[in-house]
């Protein structure tokens, strides 16, 4: 299964803060939309540039915000949780997270919190694959320099941070909620390929689970609007030779539905003014 960057595709539930969703590509959004009931065509979608809005079942806890006459046309209700696709790497996800942000932000809707959430590969063998992480750190794994005596992080050498921490709180209660493991996700711009550069990413970073392409800049935007970050990712492939053979998207993708199905509750009851 090949994955293709796509559009935005907005939900909304009842009883949320308000709650960005920013998944890579639309495999992965979708994936998460499931969880709160799927899509159906909008009305006022397209004049967002947006594919769907979510429709939950009558039986669901959500609710969809069209035809809501109290909200703008367009936008979410409020508490509701939009799941976008930021695109593929760092940079991209950083900039298309930042753009959403701006954008809630200058209508009077601000967002409470930002979750990354997609597919990735896990270290092993804390992390295998089906498995569910949730990250207590974001690093950039990769943003630093080479030098003879090994790499230098962005922090070492004085210009900034590679490290994001989630709230304790949130990342332990979801954790709990989803049955997953918590630890470091590095975002690279290289997903990894070899043993040897799983074996050096292990050893600057002891705690890592998982490693991803988009959470550090999902983080470095949320963080830039002073708004707390999450990431979660569910195991499509073990972190090293790369063997496409070995890649279980489809189980990843349903790991990340049934993960997020589990959420809502946690979700509702967390408040970021609390911590």
């Amino acid at each position: 299964m090949e994955l293709q960057a796509g559009e935005g595709r907005v939900i909304a539930a009842a009883g949320l803060g308000r709650v960005l969703v920013a998944t890579a590509v639309s495999v992965e959004r979708d994936a998460v939309a499931e969880a709160f009931g799927g899509f159906s065509p909008g009305s006022d979608d397209e004049a967002l540039g947006v594919v769907g809005r979510a429709h939950p079942p009558p039986s669901s806890r959500l609710r969809s915000s069209r035809g809501d006459p109290h909200r703008p046309s367009g936008t979410t209700a409020h508490g509701g949780p939009d799941v976008i696709a930021v695109g593929v790497g760092p940079a991209l996800a950083a900039a298309s997270t930042a753009s959403a942000l701006t954008a809630a932000a200058l209508q009077g809707t601000p967002y409470d919190l930002v979750v990354s959430a997609g597919i990735g590969g896990g270290f092993q063998p804390e992390a295998p694959v089906g498995a569910l992480v949730v990250a207590d750190e974001i690093v950039a794994a990769d943003l630093g320099a080479e030098t003879p005596d090994g790499f230098l992080s962005v922090t070492e050498l004085g210009f900034g941070t590679v490290r994001h921490h989630p709230p304790e709180d949130l990342v332990r209660r979801v954790a709990d909620a989803a049955g997953a493991r918590t630890g470091a996700v590095l975002t690279v711009s290289t997903v990894t390929g070899t043993a040897a550069r799983a074996t050096a990413l292990r050893e600057r970073h002891p705690t890592a689970l998982a490693e991803a392409m988009e959470g550090f800049g999902v983080a470095e935007a949320a963080g830039a609007h002073g708004v707390p970050v999450l990431e979660i990712r569910a195991i499509s492939n073990p972190v090293g030779p790369r063997d496409r053979a070995a890649w279980r998207i489809g189980d990843a993708l349903a790991a990340l539905t049934e993960g997020f199905g589990k959420l809502v509750p946690v979700l509702e009851s967390w408040n970021r003014h609390d911590q």
